[in-house]
């Protein structure tokens, strides 16, 4: 198969317990590391056009696919973000990463940057976080009664009938996303969606996608434990959403509830993807937020 554009990666794997291996990307050779946690149907290469503007700005780049993705494992349990942000964690010591890094999540990676910030803070040095509601938010409780905008969120988590469902059709089924939630639907090439589809037609990869929303219970109980016992995060948080995201009236709001430093933009010529619509715009947006963190921090 033809490599996505813009791969300019070092791939490693490590073993994160269980028996559980996630495959992660290195670039760069910066002092400033910054770790990118893609969402769903995707994997690590929905960052290929944001990885050369970071790395000439002096960064360090890993971005992993996230457990059941890509060319990491499908296990059976573990989709819980908390678990997930601990995968995180045990890639960032792999690749040699000692000191604060930037935590950037997009979709899902969104609901394990949060997680990850909560359980490692001394780890993280911000937040970006694009384009997804967090679970245990009143944002997230109000989203998710719009069958309309959200419908695979409930679909996902029935049990069995979404592998059933879709057992042959993964083609038809993933393309459905890329093309509804884009403003821009040719973004997303057809060699990377080949390789997206390729990764979640795979053994186990359709249903591993779905524990991701099967977990959303128990990653609203880890969220609200968290806000409860030691309320609103202190960690500098940008949120980011497409123009013309369902998403980009609630992503201000939602992270104020969780957060104290809040900073908001959204991204023109961009839907849901805006990583892979938008490129510059949002590697622009992350430089700028992490170079007023440093500038903060002396």
């Amino acid at each position: 198969m033809k490599e996505p554009e813009h791969i300019e990666m070092s791939w490693r794997s490590v073993d994160v317990g269980g028996g559980v291996r996630i495959r992660y990307g290195v670039a760069g050779t910066g002092h400033k590391p910054v770790l990118l946690i893609h969402g769903y149907p995707e994997t690590a290469i929905a960052w290929r056009r944001i990885v050369r503007p970071l790395v000439e700005q002096g960064y360090k780049v890993i971005a992993p696919d996230v457990r059941g993705a890509g060319g990491s494992s499908r296990p059976l349990h573990g989709y819980d973000k908390s678990t997930m942000a601990q995968d995180c964690s045990v890639v960032l010591r792999d690749a040699g990463v000692l000191e604060r890094a930037l935590i950037v999540g997009h979709d899902i990676g969104l609901m394990i940057a949060y997680a990850f910030a909560r359980k490692y803070p001394e780890s993280t040095r911000g937040i970006a976080v694009l384009d997804a509601p967090l679970p245990g938010t009143a944002a997230f409780d109000q989203v998710s009664l719009d069958d309309r905008r959200v419908w695979h969120f409930h679909f996902h988590q029935a049990p069995d009938i979404p592998e059933a469902l879709t057992a042959g059709k993964e083609a038809y089924y993933l393309e459905r996303f890329w093309h509804d939630l884009a403003y821009d639907a040719g973004a997303i090439d057809e060699v990377t969606k080949a390789s997206y589809i390729s990764s979640f037609s795979g053994p186990g990869g359709m249903r591993a996608g779905f524990e991701l929303y099967r977990s959303f219970a128990a990653d609203a109980e880890f969220n609200r434990a968290q806000l409860a016992a030691r309320g609103k995060t202190k960690i500098p948080v940008l949120a980011l959403a497409g123009e013309s995201s369902a998403f980009s009236t609630i992503m201000k709001s939602m992270m104020e509830e969780v957060a104290e430093k809040v900073s908001f933009a959204v991204i023109s010529n961009a839907g849901h993807w805006l990583a892979e619509e938008n490129p510059s715009a949002v590697a622009h947006a992350m430089i700028n937020f992490d170079q007023s963190i440093l500038d903060h921090d002396g």
